[in-house]
C-alpha cells in the first residue's frame, strides 16, 4: 500500500495540477487521464511494441503513415493520401508537411523539425536491422524496396501483392522515429522516446509510473478546428495485481480499467454481463467485439498418439457447452466459438457450421476410438496458466462425462509460451489477437511455412490443400473472392480440428462517469486524443 500512496503523491508533485484534496485552490484533476498497467512494460520504442501493454503508450506517443478508426477502416495519419499501382505491388504515400517531432535539445536550435519521407525510410528499414533485433520486422516480409522519392513522397514496393498490407502499416511497429536522436551515442531511446503523437514523454520510473504530457505541436484537430488532445497529461501506474488496480479504480484514483479478471468480475458484473447496481451511478461499462479468439491447440506432429487421432479432437470439440461456459465463467463476455478460428467482426467470418454441444456425438466418437485402438482409458494432458484454471477445470469435468480423462498442468505464462513455441507441450491453452484487420492474420496460424518457433503455427498443422488456398488468397485483390477463399480455409480447419475454439472475446471497458469520448474498437487499442474528463465536483 505504501508504494500506491507514493505513486499517487508523486503524480501530484509532478503535475502541480492534480488535486489530492478538497483544499486545493484549483482542481484540474480532470485534465489528467490515469490507468494502471498490470503487465508492466520493457520499452517505449515502437520497434518493440509487441504487447498491448507497450502498444498503448506507443499509440499515444507515435504516429505512422496510416491509422485505424474504431471501425478498423484505414485512415490517413502522417500520409495524407496514397495510391496503389494496378498490379498491387507499389504503394506511393504523400506526406503532410505540418507534422513535427516532439521537442528535444538534440534537434538543435529549434528543438524540433518537420517529419519527412526519409524519416519513414529510416524508421521502416530500422525494423530489419539485425542489430536492432525488432520483433516487428515480419510486417515487412513481403516488401522488396522502400525509398523516399523526395521530402514528401515515400514509396514501398512489394515482392508480390498483399491486400492486407495497409493494415500492417497501421501497427505501431511502423511508427516514424528521428534518426539523429535514435542514433545519438549514449541516448536511451527505449526509455526516452521522441515521437509525433498527441502526448509526449515526460517521466518513466520503471515498475512505478509513466507520465506523458500534451504535445503542444500536435497536428490533428477536431471537427470544430480545436487542436487535439484535450487532456493535459496521461499517468500510468504499474501495480502488478489486477485486483489492487481495480480497487484503485473503484476508489476514484484511476479513470479506466480494461478487461475482466476473475479476481473482480463477479464484484462488478452480474452473471448476464450488466454492471452491478451499486456501481451504476459512478461507472460506465463499454463493451464491443474484440478480435481475439481463445482456443486450445493440439501439437499435430508431436508424440502424443491420443490427440493425433481426429476422433479424439472432434469429440472434445463437441463435448462441452460453450454457451454455459461463457454465461457462468465469463459473465456473458464473449461469443461461443462454433464457427472456426475467424472471429465475428472480420471480413471472411461466415458463421460457418462448426462444433455445437452434442454429447451423443462426442460419446460415440470416444467409443469408436476405444474400440478401434483398444485404449480403454484415453488420457490427454492440457497445459495452461493460472488465469485460465476455472475454464480448464470446467472442461475437465465435461470431458470426463464423454469418457475422456484430462490431466491439467498449470504453468507460469512465460514458461508456457516458451513450451508452446518449442513443442514441449502436446495440448495447450492459447489465444490470438488480431495484429491487423484481415482474416489472413488468423489463417496464418495454420500455414505450414509458419511453423513455430519461427512463425505463429504453434500446432504444426500441415495441409497441402490449405497451403494452396492460403497462397492463392495472397494473389486475389477482389475482396469478395478473397473472403470466399478464407471461408474455405476456415472450413478445412474446422473439419481437421487442430484446435478447439472456445470463444470470440468481447472488450469490457470500465470508466468513471466523468470520462467521455473514450470509444471502443475490436483491437482494444487505447486512443486518448479525443477523450475529455469533466470536472468532478462531488
Amino acid at each position: 500500500m505504501r508504494s500506491i500512496i507514493f505513486s499517487i503523491s508523486a503524480f501530484c508533485l509532478l503535475f502541480l495540477m492534480v488535486s489530492c484534496g478538497k483544499n486545493s485552490t484549483e482542481d484540474k484533476d480532470h485534465l489528467v487521464f490515469r490507468y494502471n498497467e498490470s503487465a508492466n512494460i520493457s520499452s517505449l520504442d515502437p520497434a518493440f511494441s509487441k504487447s498491448q501493454a507497450i502498444i498503448w503508450p506507443c499509440n499515444l506517443i507515435f504516429n505512422g503513415l496510416v491509422q485505424l478508426d474504431d471501425s478498423l477502416h484505414i485512415q490517413p495519419d502522417i500520409a495524407k493520401s496514397w495510391t496503389i499501382s494496378a498490379d498491387g505491388k507499389t504503394y506511393t504515400f504523400t506526406l503532410r508537411n505540418d507534422v513535427y517531432f516532439h521537442k528535444n535539445a538534440l534537434f538543435g536550435k529549434d528543438s524540433t523539425r518537420i517529419v519527412t519521407a526519409p524519416d519513414f525510410e529510416y524508421s521502416l528499414k530500422r525494423l530489419r536491422d539485425e542489430k536492432v533485433a525488432s520483433p516487428g520486422g515480419w510486417i515487412l516480409q513481403t516488401v522488396a524496396d522502400m525509398k523516399a522519392k523526395n521530402d514528401s513522397i515515400f514509396e514501398i514496393t512489394l515482392q508480390k501483392p498483399f491486400p492486407a498490407f495497409l493494415g500492417l502499416l497501421s501497427m505501431k511497429y511502423a511508427s516514424v522515429v528521428p534518426k539523429e536522436i535514435v542514433e545519438t551515442p549514449g541516448y536511451d531511446f527505449r526509455a526516452k522516446p521522441v515521437g509525433t503523437g498527441p502526448f509526449q514523454f515526460k517521466l518513466w520510473e520503471e515498475n512505478v509510473k509513466l507520465v506523458l504530457r500534451k504535445n503542444p505541436l500536435y497536428f490533428e484537430k477536431d471537427e470544430q478546428g480545436v487542436q487535439l488532445p484535450y487532456l493535459k497529461a496521461v499517468a500510468v501506474t504499474f501495480l502488478p495485481d489486477k485486483q489492487s488496480g481495480f480497487l484503485q479504480f473503484v476508489q476514484g484514483k484511476l479513470d479506466f480499467v480494461s478487461g475482466l479478471d476473475p479476481s473482480y468480475k463477479d464484484e462488478i458484473l452480474t452473471q448476464k454481463g450488466d454492471l452491478q447496481p451499486k456501481y451504476q451511478n459512478d461507472i460506465n461499462l463499454i463493451t464491443g467485439a474484440y478480435l481475439n479468439t481463445e482456443y486450445l491447440g493440439f501439437r499435430m506432429d508431436g508424440t502424443d498418439k491420443t490427440i493425433l487421432d481426429k476422433r479424439i479432437r472432434q469429440a472434445m470439440n463437441y463435448g462441452f457447452d460453450r454457451k454455459k461456459m461463457i454465461l457462468y465463467l465469463r459473465n456473458g463476455m464473449g461469443t461461443p466459438a462454433t464457427s472456426g478460428i475467424i472471429p465475428a467482426g472480420l471480413p471472411g467470418y461466415a458463421n460457418l457450421k462448426g462444433y455445437d454441444y452434442d454429447l451423443q456425438k462426442a460419446r460415440k466418437l470416444i467409443a469408436d476410438y476405444k474400440k478401434a485402438t483398444g485404449n480403454s482409458n484415453p488420457t490427454v494432458y492440457l497445459s495452461t496458466n493460472a488465469t485460465y484454471i476455472d475454464i480448464t477445470e470446467y472442461l475437465q469435468r465435461e470431458w470426463q462425462k464423454i469418457g475422456l480423462n484430462v490431466q491439467v498442468d498449470v504453468t507460469p505464462p512465460a514458461t508456457l509460451r516458451q513450451a508452446i513455441a518449442t513443442g514441449k507441450v502436446s495440448f495447450f491453452r492459447a489465444s490470438w489477437i488480431a495484429d491487423y484487420p484481415d482474416a489472413e492474420n488468423y489463417l496464418s496460424l495454420f500455414y505450414s511455412k509458419n511453423f513455430a518457433p519461427n512463425g505463429p503455427n504453434y500446432t504444426h498443422f500441415k495441409s497441402a490443400a490449405f497451403d494452396a488456398l492460403y497462397e492463392k488468397a495472397f494473389l486475389e485483390n477482389d475482396i469478395t473472392k478473397r473472403n470466399e477463399l478464407y471461408r474455405e480455409m476456415d472450413a478445412l480447419i474446422i473439419d481437421e480440428a487442430p484446435i478447439i475454439p472456445l470463444f470470440y472475446d468481447r472488450v469490457a471497458r470500465f470508466t468513471r462517469k466523468n470520462v467521455v469520448n473514450l470509444g471502443i474498437n475490436p483491437l482494444n487499442l487505447l486512443q486518448l486524443k479525443k477523450v475529455k474528463k469533466l470536472p468532478d465536483h462531488s
